[in-house]
């Protein structure tokens, strides 16, 4: 008897990209929630796209962590790497938001051990804990979850909402860049940056990005 067919099984691109989803979500709250409490009830925005409630670099996160360490079982050998992993992904999506866009979203100068302000020991033990826990605990459910959804509509749904992510991220950089271009005082160059301009004004850009902050 032929076994039937799951939705993404295994470690497919399909499996990798509902767990990108699912850290973009994940991520999203969780930072709100933090904030939430840490600011005394002040609700922030910690999106990081213009379009729903997604923070690719969590989405991203989850995915490397996944790929890297969904086949690991000894979970000190899982913290280290996710310590490693991290630290290193933070630090490089600091350096880019850095150079590319002229902003930052965090800066650990004041904490012990951190490296150029863009990560440190403590968020790296932070990584570390968080992978052992997503990897040990989450992923195997979520796999699972992932898996039931039925092939045909999962198939469709995935190609629509990887479409949407695409253009929400190609969209949000492109006004991010042109922000930074207003900050230098650069006219729009054309008819795309004069809709940009007028869609995305500084205004709704700093109420999206509320976190964000010139380096």
């Amino acid at each position: 008897m032929e076994k039937e067919k799951k939705f993404a099984e295994g470690l497919s691109w399909k499996k990798i990209f509902w767990v990108f989803m699912f850290g973009c979500v994940f991520g999203c709250v969780m930072e709100m929630v933090l904030t939430f409490f840490q600011t005394h009830g002040e609700i922030v925005s910690r999106k990081g796209v213009i379009y729903g409630p997604f923070n690719p670099v969590y989405g991203f996160g989850a995915a490397i962590l996944t790929i890297c360490l969904a086949k690991r079982k000894n979970v000190i050998v899982i913290f280290l790497l996710s310590a490693l992993l991290g630290g290193s992904f933070e630090f490089l999506c600091s350096y880019l938001q850095e150079k590319l866009f002229g902003t930052i979203s965090w800066d650990y100068s004041n904490e012990p051990f951190n490296i150029q302000g863009r990560t440190s020991l403590r968020f790296m033990c932070y990584w570390g804990l968080l992978g052992a826990f997503y990897i040990k605990v989450v992923y195997p459910p979520l796999s699972k979850l992932i898996e039931k959804i039925p092939v045909k509509q999962g198939n469709i749904i995935t190609w629509i909402m990887l479409i949407f992510m695409i253009i929400d991220c190609i969209i949000s950089i492109a006004a991010s860049f042109r922000q930074e271009e207003r900050k230098e005082g650069i006219p729009p160059e054309n008819v795309i940056a004069k809709i940009i301009d007028k869609v995305y004004p500084d205004s709704r850009m700093d109420e999206i990005y509320e976190n964000e902050k010139d380096a």
